[in-house]
């Protein structure tokens, strides 16, 4: 027969342990940051207007044969020229509009919206 007291703990037990299971699992969903892709292609970025939460990291990918930068209208981030297929990433640590071109083709244009 089992011992009465270790019966009644049980419940609490398992109640403690899952309810620190679901915070951990909270925790981790709120620190994960997210990641949005933006392609270039055609001499366009695509999408052109992008709306992300703050933490998003932004990741550029050139398809085109010709090399482009991404370049911030404020400074605030730039690439070197990406030739095909490779990449620049940067993480919007604060709410704002981020207004950003090609500043080899400098028609390219395009924005980030962080909120």
């Amino acid at each position: 027969m089992k011992d009465r007291k270790t019966t009644q703990r049980w419940p609490w037990r398992a109640a403690i342990v899952a309810g620190l299971a679901l915070a951990a699992l909270m925790a981790a969903h709120a620190s994960a940051s997210s990641s949005v892709a933006v392609g270039i292609k055609e001499f366009t970025f695509a999408p052109a207007a992008l709306t992300v939460p703050v933490g998003t990291t932004v990741t550029w990918t050139n398809h085109d044969e010709e090399p482009h930068t991404v370049t911030s209208a404020t400074g605030a981030f730039g690439s070197t020229g990406l030739s095909n297929e490779e990449t620049f990433a940067r993480t919007f640590t604060r709410p704002g509009t981020y207004k950003y071109f090609c500043a080899l083709h400098p028609h390219m244009k395009a924005t980030v919206i962080v909120k």
